[in-house]
């Protein structure tokens, strides 16, 4: 769900030239911008690490839910994966913009009770000591889809109605898909003054 929102404003975006998509599966889009790679073993990177080259920013939105995976496996999945990709990405181009998609409550001091906020955090951490010419940490919160898209999570079909009162009653906890995107691209151009992007911020970098 993410990935696809976040390119849907990519391929909108006049300020993206060119997109390349790393997916294990195809995405199913076609643009005159668009490049796609499928490659199924995101540990194992060699056959197409040359391809990754030549790209000024990388905006990473795969993720896993904690919910019914065991601590290795999420730490596997989320830490493991994530750093593997970026390594790859640092030794082939290290001036880039990283943007990681995080979650809210994430806990970089990596003591908290909550595993998945620190295996987060740790992800976080770690990102920003590979050398990226800039790191960005997004924390969105609950995400309101883009209308139209093909992977709305199923939540969000049956509870779309509260939407509308968690934006009212807690505004600091939900942002858009759109928005998120465009704060990611802002961020790759413009910079941003902090590393760590809550959902104000997210709202803030959109506009």
């Amino acid at each position: 769900m993410v990935g696809e929102g976040v390119l849907y404003e990519c391929l909108l975006s006049p300020d993206v030239e060119k997109v390349l998509v790393v997916g294990r599966r195809s995405c199913g889009v076609h643009h005159s911008k668009l490049t796609e790679i499928v490659h199924k073993d995101f540990f194992d990177l060699s056959s197409i690490e040359s391809q990754l080259a030549g790209y000024n920013s990388c905006f990473f939105c795969l993720g896993v839910s904690s919910v019914g995976m065991n601590k290795p496996e999420y730490e596997k999945m989320t830490y493991e994966l994530t750093l593997n990709f970026a390594k790859t990405l640092a030794k082939v181009n290290s001036d880039l913009t990283f943007c990681y998609i995080s979650g809210a409550g994430t806990d970089s001091s990596e003591k908290g009770r909550s595993h998945w906020a620190r295996v987060k955090g740790k992800t976080e951490n770690d990102l920003q000591k590979l050398g990226f010419k800039q790191t960005f940490l997004f924390r969105p919160g609950i995400l309101k889809p883009t209308p139209g898209l093909n992977n709305t999570l199923g939540f969000y079909k049956w509870a779309g109605w509260l939407i509308p009162l968690i934006e009212t009653l807690a505004p600091n906890h939900i942002t858009s898909l759109a928005e998120l995107g465009k704060a990611m691209i802002h961020a790759m151009h413009k910079g941003y003054d902090k590393n760590i992007i809550e959902v104000k911020d997210i709202k803030a970098l959109s506009k």
